[in-house]
């Protein structure tokens, strides 16, 4: 995996699935931008990249925001040139309140929906246009969830959300391949951190019941996430697009 000559700007790079594909894709070659927030995530894992000899530029970005979301593609083009891969990664998981539609308050779903639907929404939209305008084509990779593909999780607006990216990267796969971008999804299984793990009501308990859950016996971690949205960044997978790759140790088989 060459990336050697592209720029990616990854969203939700602070930490994660985000900073492990930075980390990687730098070390293949590529210059990145992280965006993320808070700031001290994304800055702290940039310098880590340029201290090992990539290239890397860190800016704050709330996905929530349209503008911030339009800087950071505007940035990768100033620091690096132009731009060849987005990953849109940005995503929250509110492990106790986003439950129980049947009483959910519509400002309690719109949390989930802001960040991880349309904040990768305006990823793309910006992404693509840059993209467009370049001339040059580009690949999209976009961070789904094993709960787009089944009902297990308690949070449906997270759930709903990580099914609607499905629909969003084959459209996009079908309507931007005349311009030579590609795009395709990434779901990760159960993870040893997954988004807001920290707020989960019984971390051990989930632990147990995902390592369970899984034929491969573990949970998975970032760095088993990381190659493969790499990969798909690649001209390696020149001829992938509108794919689904699940990553998971099993658990959607099982």
């Amino acid at each position: 995996m060459n990336l050697g000559g592209k720029t990616a700007l990854i969203t939700g790079a602070g930490s994660g699935i985000g900073a492990a594909s930075a980390r990687i894709m730098a070390a293949r070659g590529a210059a990145v931008v992280l965006a993320g927030i808070p700031a001290a995530g994304v800055e702290r894992i940039a310098n880590e990249i340029t201290a090992a000899g990539g290239k890397a530029f860190a800016i704050t970005a709330d996905v929530t925001r349209e503008g911030d979301v339009k800087d950071a593609v505007d940035a990768s083009v100033e620091s690096f040139g132009g731009l060849d891969v987005v990953v849109a990664n940005a995503g929250v998981q509110r492990h106790k309140t986003d439950v129980n539609l049947f009483e959910m308050e519509e400002s309690e779903w719109e949390r989930t929906q802001d960040v991880n639907l349309r904040g990768v929404f305006r990823t793309c939209k910006h992404g693509l246009a840059e993209m467009i305008k370049q001339g040059s084509g580009g690949s999209i990779i976009i961070v789904s969830s094993i709960t787009a593909l089944n009902g297990r999780t308690p949070n449906v607006s997270y759930m709903t959300t990580k099914s609607s990216l499905l629909g969003m990267s084959r459209h996009i796969a079908v309507h931007y391949a005349k311009y030579g971008i590609r795009c395709n999804a990434v779901c990760p299984g159960a993870l040893e951190q997954t988004p807001d793990w920290g707020d989960h009501p019984d971390p051990e308990g989930r632990e147990s019941a995902m390592v369970d859950a899984t034929p491969l016996g573990r949970l998975g971690t970032s760095e088993d996430i990381a190659p493969w949205i790499a990969f798909l960044a690649s001209d390696e997978a020149s001829f992938a697009t509108g794919g689904t790759f699940v990553v998971d140790g099993g658990i959607t088989i099982a």
